[in-house]
Parts: C-alpha cells; structure tokens; sequence
C-alpha cells in the first residue's frame, strides 16, 4: 500500500490494488486514509480498496468554498472516483465520511454500489454561512488555540472505548488526529454544522447497511438507530452495534471493520 495523488485537485489516497471488488473508505472529521491501514490489511488482498484523504487532509487540495457543504465534498468524491475509472464501487463512511458518503448517494446514486454509515454523524443541520453551533465552533477554536498535537492529546481517548485500558488505540488516534491541518478541519467542521444526515438518508436508494459501537459517546449509538430508521426500507439493511467498541471502529475494532465490509460485498446483503 502507498499514497499516491491525482491532479487537478489533488487527491492523495491510499490504495491496496486488485482487481476484484473496489471499495472507498471515507475518513472521519480527525481522521485521515491511514487510519484505515489495519482494515485494508484484513480485506481480502484480490479487492481493490482505496482510503482518500479528504479535501484538506493530508496533501488534498481544499475546497475553494469557505463553507463546504456535505454536497460539495461528494462533486469532489465525483471527481475522484472518475479519475480512477471507478464506475460503482462500494462506498463506507465513517463519522463526518458518512455525511459525504449520504450526499453522494443522493446525488450520484448510480456511481456506487451499496453503503455502509459507520459511526454515522447526523449534523446539526445549520444554514451554511449561518452561526455555527457551539459545539463545532469550539472544535475550530481549539484547534486555532492549541494546535493539532495538543489538539489531538486533548480529544483522542474520548473516541476510544475504555482508553485507560486502549493506550495503544488512543495512539493511533492520537497520531492521526494530530495530522489535521486547520484550513481542511475548519471546512470539514463547517460541513458538519450544516450536515443533515437523516435528511439524505430518507433519499437513498442503494442498499445500506449501518454500523456503531456500543461505546460510542461521539456518535452514539442512537444516532445510528435514527440513521437506520431513516433509510428506506426497501433499500435498509444490517444495523449492528458492536460491543467493547468505542467510536473509532475502524482502530479498536479493523476486524469487525472489515467484515461489516464483506458483508456489504455478499450477493443480496443489505
């Protein structure tokens, strides 16, 4: 596995080659590609699975708007995908990656396959350009006033389930997290005081599984009970809480990750 970039708006992203089915992981909100590299590991090696860093993260352009909208990171996901010929590949989000992961298949709903809501963030449905909600403000001026390393020290346990006793996973959450850079987190957190996930949730129509650990305190689990009560029923399928899981599912938990995955591959799932 290596990063590699596409031009224009550069996109750096993380790809495991095959050439069974494609898969594209969507990082959360203080995430980015690598912190699906124990999944990817998992994955059977003939699928092609590809992690982008999101516009701002990593070496990704941002997004020229000030105040992104879920809808503009999916005409970026758009671009990507057609970028590497990828017609209908399977598509999971995690946390802020399940409100682009919603706005794509809303829009684009024949450029993917089926879904996976992982942790899923609902949003506070704010009117881009508005008053940010406190709590999202918050998470720009903090990371202003501290920093991304002191930043990411202050917040990473809090997405792991029972940290005291999950060092290791606070720090790969911790290192990923120090990694954001301000301009990419303050768009993203943008995009998510104005998310409104259940809304485009009501709108899809390929077949989507959830998925949330039961420790979650971010994105908890009745978060996904909404998400899931929200899809269609014509096109719902799996919600699963994984126990002993924090909101960081894809660290404390690739193995249950991965084959949430598999599942999303199985003719007739979801």
């Amino acid at each position: 596995m290596s990063f590699q970039t596409h031009t224009p708006l550069s996109v750096e992203y993380l790809e495991s080659e095959g050439d069974g089915p494609a898969v594209v992981l969507l990082h959360g909100i203080g995430s980015n590609a690598a912190a699906f590299g124990a999944v990817m590991r998992l994955l059977p090696q003939s699928w092609r699975v590809i992690a982008w860093n999101a516009p701002g993260y990593g070496a990704s352009d941002s997004l020229q708007q000030d105040w992104p909208t879920a809808e503009d990171y999916a005409d970026a996901l758009k671009g990507f995908l057609d970028r590497l010929d990828l017609a209908s590949p399977f598509l999971a989000g995690h946390s802020l990656g399940t409100l682009i992961g919603a706005a794509f298949a809303k829009k684009y709903p024949d450029r993917l396959a089926k879904l996976l809501l992982a942790s899923p963030a609902l949003g506070y449905g704010v009117e881009p350009g508005g008053s940010m909600d406190q709590a999202t403000q918050a998470r720009i001026n903090d990371l202003s006033n501290l920093g991304a390393d002191a930043f990411a020290h202050s917040r990473a346990a809090r997405l792991v389930y029972d940290a005291a006793n999950n060092p290791d996973v606070v720090e790969l959450v911790q290192g990923g997290m120090s990694k954001v850079h301000l301009r990419g987190y303050s768009q993203a957190a943008k995009m998510l005081s104005s998310g409104r996930l259940l809304d485009d949730a009501a709108s899809i129509t390929v077949p989507t599984n959830v998925l949330v650990g039961s420790g979650d305190v971010v994105t908890p689990p009745s978060s996904a009970l909404k998400t899931h009560a929200a899809l269609n029923p014509d096109i719902r399928g799996s919600l699963t809480q994984l126990p002993v899981t924090g909101h960081a599912i894809h660290q404390q938990n690739p193995a249950a990750f991965a084959a949430a995955l598999q599942t999303l591959a199985e003719p007739g799932s979801a």
